[in-house]
């Protein structure tokens, strides 16, 4: 019968588990992926697990004992066999023989590759010790907000021992590595009655002698934590003084949507970044606080929350609903961000050391706006979301600790030495380079389209984020399901409607910050004669390739503006724009008004950086969606042929006789943005070789 929990959930499944009878590898794998998966339990790539098992010597073939645990820059929610690193416990415990001492620890995390036992191991992380030494097959190092609350108060070991009496170790702050790991199993030795140890300002170390009974351990510390947490709520609530109100939901989003583009060309000032926003009522309790005041400036506690939020956020000094477009406003805000980069900066030069590294880029990472919510930016979605997850956490364990005794972040000398540890430094070195299109953000019209799909997936592929339009709903959310999910975002959007492309670059704006390139591959294709083509026929192209475009241009080029980091706009005309056919009056004005238009904007958006190019297709007949309606066959009853003969005619009447794909206008788009950047108001024809259209 599964245990009742309030403050942790039980994911345990007896019968999913006794498949695994025998395999502790995979019990580990099952138990961490459980514990990863309750946020309130640790944030993703937080924490570690680990089980030792015998297992036979490759060499010896004897039975030797082997430690599996969560290698470097691993999540246990996700973790997987190649997440693991497998480590012979004899060559181990051999390393305190010749282990140097504290001031030489660092050295250690390089001899545990000597301690290599599956040769397909992810690389030990510094926590690595820390399992091996304590006596027990099965154990978990986590950082619930509850638990880290009491480690992070003032009074620490007192409360550990009023709430879990002698079952409980503690011990004070001590940098994770080798040390900390002799310091746990010696603390255990002297302790044996314990059931788990504290780790002040740090997390929660449990353990069993098995993979259910470490995870039972884990959660009833975790609950006991809560449950006196919760208790002190009644009595004391740390943020129940509220300074500042919460704006009307449709308020917020609007004001979010406006500062978000601002904010990031600030935290841009150094490399683009990509944001992320939340309202969650919990942060919205904190920051609109008066013990925001307070807190905020003291910085997070546990280490993995300050080393992806930075040591502390950027608290904006500005009204709910003030006009952040006003100048009066934005220069207050300029000046916040400029103090902020000169503290970041005296906070390096006051306790760096001989050999730290260089002083990283000085912008918060974390931005908290009262009465709106949290803003965080990083070079991805993905590292924004988790560092707004963790400051998330950070304010649950500021508000338990401040409810039961009194909120203490680490020194700041101590906090640095984590931050710019040369450990930490390698380990970002071994990153492998980023793509040309990381930290850009784009919106491409037509995505339910095969060129608008493919410019997408193109984008994607290269490290974008992306914004996906298109005005049939069924068609984009099959293009979107081939996306993950930091990478992308939808909306439905009707090119020819104002407030609807607004809506679409609202998104961006919510979603990711901002926008970079924006991509108008939207169309529509009508092909009839002049005494054929009615009023409505020319007003629909009209309004989905020009008006589309210059609304397009128009919102986008604000803030693009507003970021001050430049940008792309790509305009998909035709072949059409520059050659006369029969039957295509309409088609074909529109088509060259685009190119004209782009032509304009380059002109007059250069001096902001603002690139403005024009790719021009000619005849993507497979996977266009436009080929599959009325157009197709008016081309071929212009050409006096059978539909199904189109793509071959188009081909043979080219110079280079191709048969041109959605892919090829993505590949162009790609090259225009990375390989030509410094040419604006170009015409690159995708089209095989049309000598008519050829522009030189």
């Amino acid at each position: 019968m599964a245990k009742k929990y309030k403050h942790v959930d039980y994911l345990w499944d007896t019968k999913v588990a006794n498949k695994m009878k025998g395999k502790e590898i995979d019990l580990l794998l099952y138990r961490s992926n459980l514990l990863g998966a309750d946020l309130r339990i640790t944030n993703f790539g937080g924490g570690n697990t680990s089980c030792k098992v015998d297992q036979k010597d490759p060499l010896t073939k004897k039975k030797t004992n082997v430690m599996y645990v969560k290698g470097s820059g691993g999540d246990i929610g996700t973790l997987k066999r190649n997440g693991l690193a497998g480590l012979y416990m004899d060559r181990l415990n051999n390393l305190k023989n010749i282990y140097r001492g504290l001031k030489y620890e660092d050295e250690m995390v390089a001899l545990y590759q000597h301690c290599i036992f599956d040769l397909d191991s992810r690389a030990p992380s510094i926590d690595t010790a820390l399992h091996a030494f304590l006596p027990f097959d099965h154990i978990d190092h986590l950082h619930p907000d509850a638990v880290i609350a009491i480690a992070a108060a003032k009074d620490s070991k007192k409360l550990t021992q009023k709430i879990w009496g002698d079952k409980m170790g503690w011990l004070p702050w001590q940098r994770p590595g080798f040390d900390l790991g002799i310091q746990l199993a010696k603390h255990f030795e002297e302790n044996p009655q314990i059931e788990g140890i504290i780790l002040e300002g740090h997390g929660l170390f449990t353990w069993g002698h098995t993979s259910y009974e470490c995870y039972i351990n884990s959660l009833d510390k975790i609950e006991d934590a809560g449950a006196f947490i919760e208790a002190s709520y009644k009595k004391k609530n740390p943020f129940k003084v509220q300074k500042v109100k919460t704006l009307a939901k449709k308020n917020l989003v609007a004001q979010a949507t406006v500062i978000a583009p601002i904010l990031r060309g600030f935290c841009s000032s150094d490399k683009p970044m990509i944001g992320h926003f939340t309202n969650d009522a919990r942060v919205l309790e904190f920051i609109n606080s008066s013990a925001v005041k307070k807190l905020a400036p003291m910085g997070t506690s546990c280490p993995d929350h300050f080393l992806r939020t930075k040591i502390k956020p950027l608290v904006l000094d500005i009204k709910p609903n003030d006009d952040v477009d006003n100048p009066k406003v934005l220069a207050k805000i300029t000046k916040q961000f400029e103090s902020y980069r000169e503290d970041y900066k005296n906070y390096y030069e006051s306790h760096k050391r001989a050999n730290s590294p260089a002083m990283r880029d000085a912008n918060p990472v974390v931005i908290l706006y009262p009465g709106v919510g949290m803003f965080t930016f990083a070079k991805n979605k993905s590292t924004a979301r988790v560092a707004s997850e963790f400051y998330s956490n950070a304010i649950n364990v500021m508000k338990g600790a401040e409810s039961i005794s009194k909120y203490q972040s680490l020194p700041l000398q101590e906090a640095f030495d984590i931050e710019y540890w040369l450990l930490e430094e390698a380990k970002l070195q071994r990153q492998p380079p980023e793509q040309l299109l990381s930290r850009k953000i784009a919106l491409v019209t037509g995505a339910g389209g095969g060129i608008g799909g493919a410019i997408a997936q193109k984008l994607v592929a290269n490290g974008a984020v992306v914004v996906l339009t298109d005005i049939n709903e069924k068609n984009l959310k099959i293009s979107a399901s081939k996306f993950k999910k930091d990478a992308h975002t939808f909306v439905v959007s009707d090119i020819t409607k104002s407030k609807s492309i607004q809506q679409a670059f609202d998104a961006a704006c919510l979603e990711f910050g901002g926008v970079d390139i924006v991509v108008h591959s939207a169309g529509i294709a009508i092909s009839k004669p002049i005494a054929e083509t009615e009023e409505k026929d020319w007003d629909l192209l009209q309004d989905i390739l020009v008006k589309g475009q210059f609304l397009l241009a128009k919102m986008g080029a604000k803030i693009m503006r507003q970021q001050n980091l430049g940008g792309n706009i790509i305009n998909i005309a035709s072949k059409n724009g520059l050659v006369s056919g029969p039957n295509n009056v309409a088609y074909g004005t529109a088509k060259a008004a685009q190119l004209h238009m782009s032509r304009l904007l380059a002109a007059e958006l250069g001096p902001d950086d603002i690139r403005v190019n024009t790719v021009n297709p000619d005849a993507v007949i497979v996977g266009s969606k436009i080929w599959e309606g009325k157009w197709a066959a008016g081309r071929a009853k212009a050409y006096g042929i059978k539909v199904e003969d189109l793509p071959a005619h188009y081909a043979k009447r080219t110079l280079l006789n191709k048969i041109i794909l959605p892919q090829d206008i993505a590949d162009a788009t790609y090259a225009v943005l990375t390989q030509m950047t410094k040419s604006t108001a170009l015409i690159i024809n995708v089209d095989g070789g049309v000598a008519p259209a050829f522009t030189r």
